[in-house]
C-alpha cells in the first residue's frame, strides 16, 4: 500500500487559522486531500481553496459523522485518514497504511503530541467506556479524583505510547480506517450530532464485527485539541456531550448499565448547576441542563430502535 492508496479527510467548522498548518503539512504527504466544511462563518473554506485543496462546503452543520461519510463517498481511496484541522502531520503515515494493508485490521491510529512535543496521554488511546466510567465522569468524580482506578484504566494512563499495540479506540483526531470496513458498518453513525462518541462507536462496532484496531507510534502528529468545541457556547457543548453519551449507552449497554448512566446524568446535571459556579448558571445553561435531564429520563426505558427518534 503506497501513500497514493489513501486519502486524507478533514472535517472543519470555523477552523481558521488552525487549518493553515494542518493543510501545509498534509500537502507534503502527497495523498489526496478533501476538506468537508460544516457551515463555517470564518474564512476556513477560502483558506483551504487558496491552498489548492478541494472543499465540500455544507450550507449547514451536518455534524462530524455525516461530514466524514460525505468525504468517504466523495473519494475512492481504499483507506481514509481522519485528521483534525488542529493536527499537524509530522511523519510515519505510511506505517498506518501498512497496518491497514492487513485485511484483519480495520483501523489504526498514530501518536499525538502537544505543540510542545508532550505525548497526549489519556487522550491518545482509551478503552471503551463502560457504565461505571461514564457515571464517574458525569458525577464529576474524575475531576475531583482523576487518579481513581476506573478513570485510570479507561484513559489508559499506564499505556506505553512508544509501543505498537492492539487497542480499543485511538483518538479520531488521527485515525486511518479501511473503506471496505466503513461500508460493512454502514459508515459513521450520524445520530451522534454534532460531535462526540461517533469515533468511539465506530471502533466499537468495528471490533464487534471481528476486525482489529491498532495504535502505531511511528505515525506522529502535533495536536492542539478542542479548537472548534471551545468556540461553542457552554450550554450547547454540555447538551451535545450528554446527548451523544446517552446515545452510546443505549446502543452498547444493557438495561442496568443504561439506567445507571441515565441516573448519573440527571444527578450530574444538577450538581453542575448547583456546584459548577457562575458559568453553569449563565445564559442557555439552565435550559441545556433541563433538556439533558429530560433526555436522561426518557433514556431509562427506550429501546435501541426507539433511540433514533429522541436522541
Amino acid at each position: 500500500m503506497t501513500q497514493s492508496s489513501f486519502a486524507i479527510l478533514l472535517v472543519t467548522h470555523n477552523s481558521y487559522p488552525e487549518i493553515v498548518g494542518c493543510l501545509s503539512a498534509a500537502l507534503r504527504v502527497g495523498a489526496e486531500i478533501l476538506v468537508i466544511d460544516n457551515a463555517s462563518t470564518d474564512i476556513t473554506v477560502d483558506t483551504a481553496r487558496g491552498l489548492g485543496v478541494p472543499v465540500i462546503a455544507n450550507q449547514r452543520n451536518l455534524g462530524f459523522a455525516a461530514a466524514v461519510n460525505q468525504g468517504v463517498r466523495a473519494t475512492t481511496a481504499p483507506c481514509l485518514l481522519l485528521l483534525n484541522p488542529d493536527a499537524v502531520i509530522d511523519k510515519g503515515i505510511e506505517d498506518l497504511a501498512e497496518c491497514c494493508r492487513d485485511p484483519r485490521n480495520g483501523a489504526a491510529g498514530g501518536k499525538l503530541l502537544s505543540p510542545q512535543g508532550v505525548p497526549q496521554l489519556g487522550f491518545n488511546v482509551r478503552r471503551f467506556p463502560d457504565p461505571l466510567a461514564i457515571s464517574l465522569e458525569c458525577l464529576m468524580i474524575n475531576r475531583i479524583w482523576p487518579e481513581n482506578p476506573v478513570n485510570w484504566r479507561y484513559r489508559c494512563m499506564s499505556i506505553d505510547l512508544d509501543q505498537s499495540q492492539e487497542v480499543d479506540q485511538p483518538a479520531g483526531a488521527f485515525l486511518m480506517f479501511r473503506r471496505d470496513v466503513w461500508e460493512k458498518l454502514s459508515g459513521f453513525d450520524e445520530g451522534y450530532f454534532p460531535i462526540w462518541f461517533e469515533d468511539v462507536d465506530f471502533c466499537k462496532r468495528l471490533i464487534e464485527y471481528g476486525y482489529h484496531v491498532w495504535y502505531r507510534p511511528k505515525a506522529i502528529a502535533y495536536h492542539i485539541g478542542a479548537h472548534s468545541i471551545a468556540k461553542l457556547p457552554l450550554g450547547s457543548r454540555t447538551e451535545y456531550w450528554y446527548r451523544s453519551l446517552l446515545r452510546y449507552s443505549i446502543q452498547h449497554f444493557g438495561v442496568f448499565g443504561r439506567v445507571g448512566v441515565g441516573l448519573s446524568v440527571m444527578a450530574g446535571s444538577l450538581m453542575r448547576f448547583v456546584l459548577g459556579g457562575p458559568k453553569y448558571r449563565g445564559p442557555g445553561m439552565p435550559l441545556a441542563l433541563y433538556s439533558v435531564s429530560r433526555l436522561a429520563i426518557r433514556s431509562l426505558w427506550i429501546s435501541k430502535i426507539e433511540q433514533g427518534v429522541i436522541l
